[in-house]
């Protein structure tokens, strides 16, 4: 897992994963309003607005993407 720092062009869509660096931790995105150059997230029960400059996006390679990604359960289709 890589990180990168967010550019003018780049987009954050609200539930995408970021590092805030300050406190080093992983958030959720709630709103990027890059308007007033400040990013929303929820970070360990709490809403927090920071500074764009403080937030780093997640990058993965295919291969971590490929063992992250969740599946459902299939339970309820073997009833039928």
């Amino acid at each position: 897992m890589k990180f990168r720092e967010i550019e003018d062009g780049d987009k954050v869509h609200p539930g995408e994963y970021l590092l805030h660096t300050p406190s080093n931790q992983i958030v959720i995105c709630g709103a990027f309003l890059k308007d007033q150059n400040k990013i929303k997230v929820l970070a360990e029960g709490r809403l927090i607005t920071d500074s764009i400059n403080n937030f780093n996006k997640i990058v993965l390679n295919p291969n971590e993407r490929k063992q992250r990604r969740s599946y459902k359960c299939k339970g309820c289709s073997r009833t039928r």
